[in-house]
């Protein structure tokens, strides 16, 4: 799970970015991307938001989804902002990198 550096001078743009992002929902496990681990990476300049995130799998169905929504959050967020999504298989995930509350709704 990403983790927020509170000396960062966007610190609370990010955290706010990752409470949305904790809305967008895996439509195959109900949990969301977050807790998942799927979001690797945010940065945020003066203009600009890159989000790196991963898929459970290479494969995976729900990946023009996920991005999308994604996408959709993080404009909806920082309207005046140049969204960039990118996907990585690098690392490749894992069922580790789901959040302890991630684990607890999924009955792990």
């Amino acid at each position: 799970m990403i983790q927020l550096d509170i000396t960062d001078p966007n610190y609370q743009d990010k955290l706010l970015l990752m409470e949305m992002l904790s809305t967008v929902k895996d439509p195959e496990l109900g949990l969301n991307v977050v807790d998942l681990g799927l979001i690797y990476q945010v940065a945020i300049s003066e203009n600009k938001v890159n989000i790196l995130m991963t898929l459970s799998t290479p494969a995976c169905p729900a990946a023009d989804y996920l991005k999308t929504a994604v996408e959709l959050t993080a404009s909806n967020t920082f309207k005046d902002y140049i969204i960039i999504v990118e996907i990585t298989f690098e690392p490749e995930w894992n069922g580790d990198m789901i959040s302890e509350a991630g684990r607890k709704e999924l009955g792990w």
